[in-house]
């Protein structure tokens, strides 16, 4: 972060969090920063009910919920590698939720005990947090990869994992995710501490009308209009003429007839 800071030439660190660094970014500190126009970044339950708060005088990334982890697994799947991954969200929160669609019995029984197996060995709170953050998991029986496609789309879950053959083709059939994980050696966590896609996405079904945080979220698009020559744009000037009296608006008429050259 202070890496990043020097870069843009930051001036100013405020040493607070939570919903009082929402409040301070949102509105100033006086004598110290002025309000800021976009706040972006995760943060717990209390940054977003506070993020929700400041939305509309103020841009904000997202509202991001509880995290989320979904695995798309056929009989290739390695059960251990993928109940890790399940496991590692799953610490996170205990309102985390860790998903399984897998086309193969076998396997979705091997990942169960996996899972129960790797939960038993973590620390403390760890272990807790994951044990309650399962009971709002599921896994899915699907009777095709096509199946499982389709359910994932539905989920638009955060974090998507491929494990299948050819998984790469896999990924491309997904189309509503926060960050794709295509193969065995794309570990979600890998993501989590800067290879591959960015660790702030959408949750909560978001993912299917939105994407994660970007540049594109520090940027505007701005349009503008220059005519020089008003005989060339008769006829626009003309038909919104017509349309304006069509909504019974009559000043922007007469607006667009002051532009008209055809009395």
């Amino acid at each position: 972060t202070k890496a990043a800071a020097h870069l843009c030439d930051v001036d100013v660190f405020l040493r607070v969090g939570g919903a009082q660094a929402i409040a301070s970014l949102a509105y100033g500190v006086d004598g110290l920063s002025p309000p800021c126009d976009v706040i972006a970044g995760p943060g717990n339950r209390w940054v977003t009910a506070a993020k929700s708060l400041v939305s509309g005088p103020r841009g904000i990334d997202m509202l991001a919920g509880p995290s989320e982890i979904l695995v798309l697994c056929d009989d290739t799947a390695d059960p251990e590698v993928v109940a890790a991954d399940l496991v590692a969200q799953a610490e996170h929160d205990v309102a985390a939720r860790a998903v399984v669609l897998a086309t193969d019995d076998v396997v979705l029984a091997r990942i169960e005990e996996q899972v129960r197996r790797q939960v038993r060995t973590l620390p403390e709170p760890n272990r807790s947090t994951a044990r309650e953050a399962f009971r709002r998991s599921f896994a899915v029986r699907c009777a095709s990869m096509d199946e499982a496609v389709r359910l994932s789309d539905r989920i638009a879950p955060e974090h998507l994992e491929i494990h299948a053959r050819d998984a790469e083709a896999v990924g491309r059939r997904c189309s509503n995710y926060g960050g794709l994980f295509v193969g065995e050696g794309a570990a979600e966590v890998l993501g989590d501490y800067g290879a591959g896609p960015n660790h702030t996405l959408p949750t909560g079904g978001t993912g299917r009308y939105t994407g994660g945080l970007s540049v594109f979220n520090f940027l505007k698009i701005q349009t503008w209009m220059r005519i020089d020559d008003k005989e060339a744009a008769q006829g626009i000037i003309e038909d919104s003429i017509v349309m304006a009296r069509c909504e019974g608006l009559e000043g922007h008429a007469r607006a667009a007839e002051a532009r008209s050259v055809i009395k």
